[in-house]
């Protein structure tokens, strides 16, 4: 081991402990007082009911634990978008989990909240994945109603998407263990099956308070919507439990009794760890995100046994491409490379670049791996695609073009984790967001912007300087260093994965430990979906 690995390992394990350390204050909700009254009520708290409902032994993989980070301060904040949402085992049968968290503003729903129910809803119905809601919300949080309430894309969409997984038969669990109001009692009523807790459960389109001021009827919650109400009276609900636990455990055996699936067939055999350590990754990864490093040692450290099929390894080489396995599932991997390589032409730095001739390996790679019904694994790390008077006249724009048609057409599932740089057109090549990955992660160490911090901020400097001396403002060297500094602060802060994070572009920060585990409960949801239509290249005909 050299001095500059134990320095890259020394800084990749305090982002992991930093990470660590604000998950642990994630986990904790609305805060202590908060969790006090939810139990005071005899209710367990979100996390707990999780926990109580899951197989403990089998993976936990939470989508969004990060979401709200940082925003609604005004609001006094809305730790995980005040719902806890993942993907977890119910009786052996993956399924996805969706937590009102109580403790949070009495679970009201905050746009982001909107943001991170859908995106559950989304994972179920691409992976075919039944959905428990656990629900105990106060409904629209009021003071931000009109970032909720109207548009596509907002409240009223989640319910949409109730009907529609009902239409395609997901089935759809719903346990009414606290307050359900308003527009929102339509989620478990629009759910296969309802639940309800007596004595905490309530369902409602409004509330004592508003019944009276609207209608001018006196009447408890209870009598209006309670577990009586509505398991003897109105029939609303299906099954009546005397208490969370026995509800929970009433999921779980309606879960054991659900029949098997036709699956896509994605090829597994028995997993194997990596034969090459896996915590040399924290070693490996430079301890910036300018310096090089080679992508391939860090990929042999996430496959099965560290056997990596290269594809093309001798052309187009700013990008990685080939097959292996992770936890037995057969994947193609595409990466960036960041290492500096001596070839007969000299020696070479990619940096991450995308050159023509590895935008062309890639797409015909991602074909082969559609042809074969192999799912896609993106490693990101890249800073955008080459640039210059001989890439242009080389026809880059071409390549890279097919590679996002590729990318895009893929009918296989993707799965993405973004190591570190993940910058401009490169992140659309890689399969970010936009481009429908199953599942897509970062690492501690990423960076995800329209372009590097440094560059940027030189150009946002060169924009308000001119402004400023349009103005008649004086702009000096002082003045200059000083709003540089301030440009890059904004910039730096706006590209970490925790405001990433935050605003759901990736579904969570793990420790690249966990990279394994991500992948391979991903494909596990995905083999849920039969593939259904066949790849079609488009462009890359052309």
């Amino acid at each position: 081991m050299d001095i500059e690995f134990n320095k890259n390992e020394d800084i990749n394990k305090q982002l992991v402990y930093e990470l660590n350390t604000r998950l642990k204050k994630i986990y904790k909700g609305g805060g202590e007082k908060a969790a006090a009254k939810q139990k005071e009520k005899g209710k367990m708290l979100a996390r707990e009911r999780i926990t109580y409902l899951i197989d403990k032994d089998k993976p936990w993989l939470e989508i969004g634990a990060f979401v709200a980070e940082g925003m609604y301060a005004e609001h006094g904040g809305c730790p995980s978008g005040g719902v806890i949402t993942g993907i977890g085992y119910i009786s052996g049968r993956q399924c996805m989990i969706v937590a009102n968290d109580a403790t949070v503003k009495a679970g009201a729903w905050f746009p982001i909240t909107a943001k991170k129910n859908l995106r559950a809803q989304e994972i179920a119905m691409e992976n075919r994945l039944p959905i428990i809601y656990l629900v105990d919300s106060a409904g629209v949080y009021l003071p931000l109603q009109d970032e909720i309430f109207p548009d596509k894309e907002h409240f009223g969409r989640i319910f949409r998407n109730n009907a529609i997984m009902s239409s395609q038969g997901i089935i759809q669990i719903a346990a009414i263990m606290g307050s359900c109001v308003a527009g929102g009692a339509y989620l478990p009523i629009m759910s296969d099956e309802a639940m309800i807790v007596e004595g905490t459960g309530s369902v409602f389109l409004a509330g004592s308070y508003l019944v009276k001021s609207a209608i001018g009827e006196e009447v408890d919650n209870e009598t209006l919507g309670g577990a009586t109400t509505h398991s003897e009276i109105s029939g609303v609900t299906d099954y009546k439990f005397p208490n969370d636990k026995a509800c929970l455990d009433a999921i779980r055996n309606s879960m054991s009794k659900v029949g098997d699936f036709t699956k896509a067939g994605f090829d597994r055999i028995k997993p194997l760890a990596p034969k090459l350590d896996e915590n040399d990754i924290y070693g490996l990864l430079p301890d910036n995100r300018e310096k090089a490093y080679d992508m391939n040692e860090v990929i042999l450290r996430l496959l099965d046994n560290s056997e990596f099929d290269e594809y093309k390894a001798l052309y187009g080489k700013s990008i990685i491409c080939g097959l292996g396995r992770i936890d037995g599932w057969a994947v193609g991997v595409v990466a960036n490379q960041r290492r500096v390589i001596k070839s007969g032409k000299g020696e070479m730095q990619f940096g991450g670049v995308i050159y023509s001739d590895s935008a062309d390996k890639a797409t015909r790679f991602i074909m082969n791996c559609n042809q074969k019904k192999i799912p896609l694994v993106f490693l990101q790390d890249v800073t955008g695609f080459m640039i210059g008077s001989k890439a242009e006249k080389g026809g880059i724009i071409k390549d890279g073009a097919k590679m996002v048609n590729a990318v895009a057409n893929s009918v296989v599932p993707k799965f993405t984790i973004v190591i570190g740089n993940s910058y401009g057109a490169g992140n659309y090549a890689m399969c970010g967001k936009a481009y429908d990955p199953r599942l897509i992660y970062a690492w501690p160490s990423a960076k995800i912007a329209v372009m590097g911090g440094s560059q940027a901020a030189k150009t946002l400097l060169q924009i308000q300087a001119a402004g400023m001396k349009a103005k008649g403002e004086e702009v000096n060297e002082q003045k200059e260093a000083e709003l540089l500094k301030q440009i890059t602060d904004r910039y730096d802060e706006q590209t970490t994965p925790y405001y990433a994070a935050a605003r759901l572009w990736v579904d969570g920060i793990i420790d690249p430990l966990e990279t394994r585990k991500v992948i391979s409960v991903g494909i596990e949801a995905a083999n849920h979906s039969p593939i259904v239509k066949a790849f079609n290249p488009g462009i890359i005909q052309t």
